[in-house]
């Protein structure tokens, strides 16, 4: 049964699609698959005979003649159509990752705490020291902060 679907959406829908199809045959872009075509077939049939490509209202606006998803795909159908490619991460302008696989290397991690501490670096000391028989001193030992201290403060909502 027919739905009552704003004619200008319904020629406006058939054109995108009808042109998305020619642009795929002078072949600006990679080849459409055959579902792509059997797509862009079925969705023009379906809008020449019921006025709109989806039956489900909750898949896309009564008055539209493509659901939303229908119309996403279309998009992309036209894009590839005309040699563009889709849009999104990997392109221009995204984040680059780096190559290879995201995994943990466990192994590094257990020969890092099997392996020895390294030894202290030992301190220079001036000649003059040496010869004097005098110990170097010693660098200042930072105290500890102490524990931050709660304090209630009087006064506020609670005091009448």
């Amino acid at each position: 049964m027919p739905r009552d679907v704003d004619e200008r959406k319904k020629r406006k829908a058939l054109r995108k699609i009808r042109k998305a199809a020619m642009l795929a045959e002078q072949g600006l872009g990679p080849p459409l698959s055959d579902w792509e075509k059997q797509f862009l077939e079925e969705v023009e049939e379906r809008i020449e005979t019921y006025g709109s490509a989806f039956h489900d209202l909750e898949k896309g606006a009564a008055d539209e003649a493509l659901s939303s998803l229908q119309y996403v795909k279309l998009r992309e159908i036209d894009k590839k159509a005309r040699g563009k490619g889709k849009s999104g991460f990997g392109k221009k302008g995204s984040i680059k990752r780096k190559s290879g696989p995201r995994v943990r290397q466990i192994d590094e991690e257990v020969e890092d705490e099997l392996a020895p501490p390294p030894e202290a670096k030992p301190t220079l000391v001036k000649a003059s020291e040496l010869d004097t028989g005098t110990t170097p001193p010693k660098p200042p030992v930072s105290k500890p902060k102490a524990r931050p201290k709660f304090r209630v403060i009087q006064g506020g909502a609670d005091q009448d």
